[in-house]
């Protein structure tokens, strides 16, 4: 059986194609903007990146997503299902952690841990295990003795002890040591081996390249970019810096000056660009990659 799912006729197992799609996804708080017509699609085993500062309009998506906070206006699906209408059956599927953890500091790391297996239908103790070896926490003692980091290791086993399909992350790496972030990074590849599908919400640019398959980039509460890793990688270019006697001019080119230094990018037709600069009298030259965290700031301005 086929239905319509935002303007398309699809099948109706939507839901093992695309984990999330999100169709003008608008949230107000009043008059004040939250997300504005937000459109993208997240496919299964993808691991998805969303990049942008605090207060860009991160965590009101993913709280919007969840049904913690009710759209004003677009739709959103996920595995098929519409946030509004369906939320408890997403949220059977799906393992969140907040950018926040607010967690129940009288109880003890086992007794927590214990009562979310029992919230779960499908709580896989197997599972917890696993995670337990990987990202080691007392569970003998109370949580309001536990570090940030020990909290932040306790928020990720509680997300990812049921086997779910989907897990929301918001700021997942936050409190952890280098050390415990790899081994996060790691752990979430074999993760998307097993098909499953990830959110990643930061605004730590090399953290989203390290695991993402994809970047969205938010700005102000509006999607700006919609990008592959490989593809933004690519976008690096050249980094042209160089002090010459003349003022250059080279159509096409946007360029910044400073103590007598222009300063512009290149992404292509390098050979071309020097050729035009020996034109002038070039008195100092220094050529460098563009980071990944430029390309970031270039979308921001």
């Amino acid at each position: 059986m086929e239905r319509l799912y935002l303007n398309k006729l699809i099948p109706k197992n939507i839901g093992d194609i695309m984990i999330i799609e999100t169709e003008n996804l608008t949230k107000y708080y009043g008059k004040i903007r939250g997300i504005e017509n937000l459109s993208f699609s997240i496919e299964k085993g993808e691991i998805f990146g969303f990049l942008g500062p605090n207060g860009a309009g991160k965590t009101t998506t993913i709280r919007t997503l969840l049904g913690f906070l009710k759209p004003t206006a677009g739709k959103a699906f996920i595995f098929g299902k519409d946030i509004e209408k369906e939320i408890l059956e997403i949220k059977e599927r799906t393992g969140y952690i907040p950018g926040e953890l607010n967690l129940y500091g009288s109880l003890t790391g086992n007794t927590f841990l214990d009562y979310f297996g029992k919230l779960r239908k499908n709580f896989d103790e197997k599972k917890l295990k696993e995670l337990l070896k990987i990202f080691e926490v007392p569970l003998d003692r109370k949580i309001k003795g536990y570090s940030r980091g020990m909290k932040q290791k306790l928020g990720i086993i509680q997300a990812f002890m049921h086997n779910p399909e989907l897990v929301m992350m918001d700021e997942p790496t936050s409190g952890l040591d280098p050390l415990l972030q790899k081994k996060f990074y790691d752990f979430l590849r074999e993760e998307k081996k097993e098909g499953k599908t990830m959110f990643i919400s930061s605004h730590i640019l090399t953290e989203v390249e390290k695991i993402s398959d994809r970047v969205g980039v938010i700005k102000e509460g509006n999607l700006i970019a919609l990008e592959n890793i490989d593809t933004l990688k690519s976008k690096k270019g050249k980094v042209v810096k160089v002090k010459t006697k003349e003022k250059i001019k080279i159509r096409g080119i946007k360029m910044e000056e400073e103590n007598g230094w222009t300063t512009f990018v290149v992404t292509k037709n390098v050979d071309g660009i020097i050729k035009k600069l020996a034109a002038y009298t070039i008195e100092d030259i220094e050529i460098g990659e563009l980071s990944l965290e430029e390309i970031f700031m270039h979308y921001y301005r």
